[in-house]
């Protein structure tokens, strides 16, 4: 999640400033770019318990590590380092402190799995002499949620004592769960309704290919992706598959009004949260919210606000991707794969769009109830959602040899999208591999995992 806005930003005094914002995400085709971020759970190598922000090799202690050996910028809330910068790429910290890389904005999926070894290669070398792991999984496989020590950042205290008031998994989400997604620019509004649309039917395929969340607490828990399903009862004012972006006439100024309706999280004002939970931002907008009275909006406050909604596509200045349960290092690559051979190519989106555009909104639906559940074979139109997956895997496939950007021995980006090519084809996704393996080999125990699949 964010860190603290940097600068205040303008003061908000028309509502067509909320559009122009979205708009301005607009770009030619020759400046879209490709963001990956992913998540990973960081454990201590001598017991796999999770690691604390305090203490020697706690947290803090890593973050002061790659600001010290590579370069890292810090980025301070009170005394604590609770993020990092480089460029255009952050290192920040979700709740429960697993540990997230948001890559810089690149041009191809070869210079991201580049951005990503040297990240992981940075994990490595400091992981050895400060004793932690780190592991890719949609869900923590061992751990109960009062195990999981807080990260101490303002935002999250606010947003801990709200969870609990609007669904019963909102602090398991916080704290015990990993994702990866990519973020997407589109050319127009026409283009991103496009890809919007596209993008949420095909979510749950996404969640099933990458499912790998199937235990709780050491035990198998009955999901493929637990993680998913966790965003079913975890806030339904700002999750789900947002219906009204199918509907006539969605476009920007549209999805502005689902985002005021959304209650606010805080303000930030002055290095400090301010509870702004379950207030109106429209009420901001008329200088009438009661923690600010007669003070309007800043910008900032509303990028920050922007943040706290957490569909299934999330719509900024480009577009998220967040259906996917996080994985072992090499699936990394395969999610931003999958997006930008489905959406970065004409010929593909078109395809992808006439694959889903007749499905109902009771389709969708239903694939984002059952998919977490019973991954790719859930039922789906006569067969089943690994048949479907198949048909989108090779769109994508084709979208990115369509797109033809190579690197090195002239391989274009196909290639990295070969490990979903085949969790469709034999159906056998990592939540699978996983439960067999506790089955067999691991003899009904998780803690083989964290040495089989650490980074």
């Amino acid at each position: 999640m964010s860190a603290p806005p940097s600068a205040r930003g303008a003061p908000i005094t028309d509502r067509r400033q909320l559009v122009e914002y979205l708009e301005s995400g607009c770009k030619p085709l020759a400046d879209w770019r490709i963001g990956t971020e992913h998540e990973k759970f960081v454990f201590r190598l001598a017991d796999k318990a999770p690691v604390p922000y305090q203490g020697p090799g706690g947290i803090g202690a890593i973050l002061g590590e790659f600001e010290r050996r590579f370069g890292w910028e810090p980025v301070r809330e009170g005394e604590n380092t609770i993020a990092l910068t480089k460029g255009m790429a952050n290192i920040s910290l979700e709740p429960g402190g697993q540990f997230e890389l948001s890559g810089a904005p690149l041009n191809t999926i070869h210079e991201t799995c580049a951005e990503v070894g040297q990240h992981l290669a940075e994990v490595r070398a400091i992981g050895r002499d400060l004793g932690f792991g780190m592991l890719g999984l949609g869900f923590n496989p061992k751990w109960a949620r009062a195990d999981i020590p807080w990260m101490p950042k303002g935002r999250y205290k606010i947003m801990g004592e709200y969870m609990p008031k609007r669904g019963g998994l909102g602090l398991d989400m916080m704290t015990r769960t990993c994702t990866v997604q990519v973020n997407l620019d589109f050319a127009s509004e026409a283009d991103m309704v496009k890809k919007f649309r596209v993008s949420l039917a095909l979510q749950p395929f996404a969640t099933a290919l990458f499912a790998a969340s199937p235990f709780t607490e050491g035990k198998p828990n009955g999901f493929q992706s637990f993680r998913s399903h966790i965003w079913t009862d975890t806030d339904p004012d700002r999750t789900g598959d947002l219906p009204f972006v199918f509907e006539d006439g969605f476009g920007f100024e549209r999805y502005v009004d689902y985002a005021l309706d959304v209650p606010m999280y805080f303000a930030y004002r002055d290095g400090q949260y301010l509870d702004a939970s379950g207030l109106s931002f429209r009420d901001f907008l008329d200088g009438r919210l009661p923690i600010l009275p007669g003070e309007l909006p800043l910008m900032t406050d509303w990028s920050d606000h922007m943040t706290t909604m957490f569909p299934e596509v999330r719509l900024k200045k480009y577009l998220e991707m967040r259906g996917a349960d996080a994985g072992p290092w090499g699936r990394l690559c395969a999610l931003p794969a999958l997006w930008v051979g489905l959406l970065y190519d004409t010929t593909a989106l078109d395809a992808a769009w006439d694959l889903v555009k007749g499905w109902s909104s009771e389709d969708r639906a239903g694939l984002r109830r059952d998919v977490p559940r019973m991954g790719l074979s859930t039922p789906f139109q006569g067969g089943t959602v690994q048949n479907v997956a198949r048909q989108v895997v090779e769109i994508a496939r084709e979208g990115l040899h369509n797109r033809a950007r190579t690197a090195g021995m002239g391989d274009d980006e196909s290639h990295f999208i070969e490990p979903l090519v085949a969790i469709a084809q034999t159906g056998r996704t990592l939540a699978v591999e996983l439960l067999e393996r506790y089955e067999t080999e691991w003899a009904r125990s998780v803690d083989p995992l964290y040495d089989a699949y650490a980074y």
